[in-house]
């Protein structure tokens, strides 16, 4: 006989073809938690690779008729999405919020973000447009085109359910490719409330289509001959597997991997500005973002007050339950935050000073929640576990240089390349600091440089397998291939009479 807390528990379903699809028999089964109680709240099967194979499969199927739909038409149901996601964003944050644990405000912002993609996929006519030569030769025309390229794989992590998808699936979708979607065993909910939300905006279906899984599923998509392309996100060694193995199936593979962000503070600093944006860049989302300042860079002068000031404003966050009003939720697995709080016990043991310690945690939730505090470290070196490591939780270490050049010198060194951020009122050194520095996303006050949808989201070195960036003129590019036609006609051609007013709705 099933318990009260047992009926409650649901089964998630895999989306293909349109539909909700129940799990094969072969699936093994995962279960989904609530972050900040503790509870399990779902079950969601691990898909094998025949279903794996069922998704490509109806997505390979979809490709013709979606690839010659008109742009005007694509462009509609683009904008019929954009249109219901703006008026039910609030249902996809309380999503995200129960599986992955961040508070409301943040998950909003999360939608928001990925909606500007959506936003920026509504004006794909003008970015798919080609150029033309009349006369290059003598009756010669030439033209180009961008065509779409099929079926395209998308592995997306826990920490974005909602927006890292939508870095892709929308430029994806508007030039006329077909999606599978991989989404996070940990919080895939997202994942199949967007599938409804393109059915309802009228999408064909097997245009999108969402696998539930984790290793064996990933590679079912890098195997799968029928898969043009993968757009990845992760830790950078998984980053790297994808891209090596999808590249060496012939897919064309942009694989956004780990970062270690850091925030160089100069003396002539606005200091307050400074450490309120270390305490919203290292603790927001419980330190849970691949654009997380984990570093901060303090020239010697001033970096007793800095940590001061960090080390008083952390101390007024609130950490419970995201849907209470706290400021910090928990991180998403049990096992997770202890391996987080492995690394404050690593940072101790090596000698760096602990100026607030995140493993005394009272948090605002009921039942047992997966929670630590904020963790504030000083005067720590670059041989540190908690330095040289992507942590992935709210620990900030601080790290003292005499000058610029010394901490632009620590950071070019770092083998991440993800974003950084300066702190100054000095033009020059903006300047200089943006011009020097070895990474693919840059800020300059400003903490989080994660861009707006119409330029390209993607850093340097090791937080980036492939030579193309997410969304942006980049994304476009990514998901398609060009096509140059050289053309003579020796005769004209005459069309029929047609009085109307042309239009573009064919």
């Amino acid at each position: 006989m099933q318990t009260a807390t047992q009926t409650t528990i649901r089964t998630i379903t895999h989306w293909i073809n349109g539909a909700p699809i129940e799990a094969d028999q072969d699936s093994r089964i995962g279960k989904v938690t609530n972050p900040a109680t503790g509870r399990v709240t779902s079950q969601v099967p691990l898909a094998p690779t025949s279903t794996v194979d069922q998704a490509v499969a109806a997505a390979a199927t979809a490709f013709p008729a979606w690839r010659d739909t008109s742009l005007a038409r694509r462009t509609q149901i683009i904008f019929a999405f954009r249109e219901l996601l703006n008026a039910r964003k609030g249902e996809l944050a309380e999503i995200i919020t129960a599986e992955h644990g961040k508070v409301l405000d943040d998950a909003l912002g999360e939608v928001s973000r990925g909606q500007d993609v959506v936003e920026f996929a509504c004006g794909i006519p003008t970015l798919l447009k080609g150029g033309f030569t009349e006369n290059a030769s003598t009756k010669v025309d030439v033209h180009s085109v961008r065509q779409p390229l099929g079926v395209a794989a998308i592995i997306s992590p826990f920490n974005f359910p909602a927006m890292v998808p939508m870095w892709f699936f929308p430029v994806a979708i508007a030039a006329g490719n077909t999606v599978v979607l991989k989404p996070s065993e940990k919080d895939p909910t997202a994942a199949i409330w967007m599938a409804e939300l393109w059915k309802e905006a009228g999408l064909p279906d097997g245009v999108f289509n969402v696998v539930h899984g984790d290793k064996e599923a990933v590679d079912a998509l890098l195997d799968s001959p029928d898969v043009a392309s993968v757009s990845f996100v992760g830790s950078t060694p998984i980053a790297q597997y994808v891209y090596e193995r999808g590249t060496a199936n012939g897919k064309r593979v942009q694989a956004l991997g780990g970062a270690k962000n850091h925030m160089l503070v100069l003396p002539d600093a606005d200091l307050d500005l400074a450490a309120d944006a270390a305490v919203n860049a290292g603790y927001g989302a419980a330190g849970e973002r691949c654009m997380a300042i984990s570093a901060i860079v303090a020239v010697e002068s001033i970096a007793d007050e800095l940590v001061a000031k960090i080390a008083e404003r952390t101390r007024t966050l609130r950490i419970g339950d995201g849907t209470r009003g706290a400021d910090m939720g928990p991180l998403v697995t049990a096992a997770h935050r202890d391996k987080v709080a492995s690394y404050i016990d690593a940072g101790e043991q090596a000698g760096a000073t602990l100026v607030l310690d995140g493993r005394q945690v009272d948090p605002d939730t009921d039942g047992e929640g997966f929670f630590l505090n904020p963790t504030l470290f000083d005067h720590v070196t670059a041989d540190m576990s908690i330095y040289t490591d992507e942590i992935f939780g709210p620990v900030l270490s601080t790290v003292r240089v005499p000058s610029y050049d010394e901490g632009v010198a620590l950071i070019n060194s770092n083998p991440y390349g993800n974003g950084t951020a300066i702190f100054t009122n000095d033009g020059g050194a903006a300047r200089r600091f943006e011009n020097e520095i070895q990474v693919g996303m840059v800020g300059i006050n400003v903490p989080i440089p994660v861009p707006m949808a119409y330029y390209s989201f993607g850093g340097w070195k090791n937080s980036l397998f492939g030579d193309t960036h997410a969304h942006g003129a980049e994304g476009v590019h990514f998901f398609t291939r060009g096509k140059v036609v050289t053309s003579r006609w020796l005769d004209p051609s005459h069309g029929g009479l047609n009085l109307g007013f042309p239009t573009n709705d064919a």
